[in-house]
């Protein structure tokens, strides 16, 4: 078997796990941080809402001068040999980043947020190059959102981001010209909640630092893998 047909077979293993519906266990944790994000006032919701959208607007539009060029005519197995070099470094870079936050207890642990957010996007950023595309195309830059969101998100919202990627070429050619026009309301809350169970020990004093470290550790992989088959997509 040659390389890209057991690329193939990864990819349609992960589309299978992509498309599954929520269980049970799944449904009864969503409702309970809505139920619990329903006490949090409006006004903080706004407030985090646009520091994330500012947050992840500056690092989209400002990230693209800093990546690497695309490589759109490499052979698949040198793609995906420097994206696993890729993944090592930020996962390397998160575990340290987490480690050091999480020592400090919870004023270092707020600052994990952006620290992992930021990280995390300049990944995907790199993914792209490594797989040809132009990140300097809005579009693609909405892209690496989507896969963003689909690895961070609840079952049910990943599945519906999911069919989003599958069919980008019918949805990406009705984008809205704006980018304010996206979701970022719905974008930071299901972020939010998918990191928020992983994360909150983190801002413990001492045991911190562990959690820390193994979290973004995990989270860093889990992007890796979404990367990876979101984009053998596009290829194949």
């Amino acid at each position: 078997m040659n390389y890209e047909e057991l690329a193939r077979q990864e990819l349609q293993a992960w589309q299978y796990k992509m498309q599954k519906d929520p269980g049970l266990l799944d449904k009864l944790s969503k409702r309970t941080q809505d139920k619990l994000n329903s006490f949090i006032p409006e006004k903080a919701h706004q407030a985090i809402t646009l520091t994330i959208q500012k947050m992840v607007q500056a690092v989209l539009f400002g990230a693209k001068y800093t990546t690497m060029l695309p490589q759109p005519e490499a052979p698949l197995q040198w793609k995906e040999s420097r994206l696993q070099d890729r993944i090592l470094f930020y996962r390397n870079t998160a575990v340290a980043e987490g480690a050091v936050t999480g020592a400090g207890g919870i004023l270092l642990g707020l600052a994990d947020f952006p620290l992992l957010l930021t990280i995390k996007i300049k990944f995907l950023f790199d993914a792209a190059a490594i797989y040809g595309f132009d990140v300097k195309d809005y579009r693609e830059r909405l892209y690496i959102l989507y896969i963003f969101q689909l690895t961070f998100s609840s079952k049910g919202k990943r599945k519906e981001t999911f069919a989003i990627l599958q069919n980008w070429a019918a949805y990406s050619s009705n984008l809205p010209a704006d980018p304010e026009q996206f979701n970022w309301r719905e974008f930071q809350q299901e972020y939010r909640d998918y990191i928020d169970l992983a994360k909150m020990a983190q801002l413990l004093p001492v045991v911190g630092a562990l959690v820390g470290a193994a979290a973004n550790y995990k989270l860093i992989n889990q992007l890796g893998e979404a990367a990876m088959n979101a984009y053998r997509m596009r290829i194949f």
